[in-house]
């Protein structure tokens, strides 16, 4: 039996994955939390087989829940299920020891198909997720600007084009506010925005914000 445990912050879109996988035999959703620090206790008291993690909740977010969890327990695979489908947020993901990567358009059978790889060992990427990664490889920071991020930057970055303020990111990090200064205006240097507001407007751009949030 592999246990799964579903994160996401919309209740309907873990009620719609619990109901596709509790009919699947072999499977079963033990837990289910709305945030990633939810996900990282949840993780450590339970030791679910495979995690389905989206990336854009509140609080510290899919992505550096995916790290805590995978520093902490590096049996647990995680398989990031998000809207993002432009790099660079599936390479920085898969970089950090994510297990795999679906968009929310995948189907029934590729999303038990991933669970079932990376419960196996293997690792799992939307063929059309993979593809746009390897291309991406060919592409330089002037055609997608956000290719030069570092790791942190591109998780404040999201945490920014939320609407998440410093004093907030700052407490959700364990940094200090003027540490994450210091990243927004590093962040702002390399991708030429002088503002919030820019920030916000090259991220929809560039597929990084997606302006209905999933």
């Amino acid at each position: 039996m592999i246990n799964v445990l579903l994160v996401d912050d919309h209740e309907l879109v873990r009620t719609g994955i619990r109901k596709i996988l509790d009919e699947v035999k072999g499977l079963k959703v033990i837990g289910e939390t709305q945030t990633g620090e939810e996900a990282v206790q949840f993780c450590r008291k339970n030791q679910p087989d495979v995690v389905l993690m989206d990336m854009n909740m509140p609080g510290i977010g899919g992505l550096e829940a995916t790290k805590k969890i995978i520093r902490y327990s590096p049996d647990i695979k995680v398989i990031v299920l998000t809207v993002y489908s432009e790099d660079p947020i599936p390479t920085k993901v898969m970089q950090i020891g994510a297990a795999g990567y679906l968009t929310k358009g995948a189907g029934t059978d590729e999303m038990v198909n991933a669970i079932r790889a990376v419960n196996s060992g293997q690792r799992y990427i939307t063929p059309e997720i993979a593809q746009k990664m390897a291309l991406n490889q060919f592409k330089s920071a002037e055609e997608n600007p956000f290719n030069s991020l570092s790791e942190r930057e591109l998780q404040i970055m999201l945490m920014v084009t939320r609407g998440e303020k410093v004093p907030y990111i700052s407490e959700q990090l364990s940094l200090s506010t003027k540490t994450i200064n210091s990243y927004r205006y590093r962040m702002f240097e390399k991708l030429n925005v002088s503002n919030d507001v820019e920030l916000t407007h090259l991220a929809i751009r560039y597929g990084m914000l997606k302006t209905e949030r999933l």
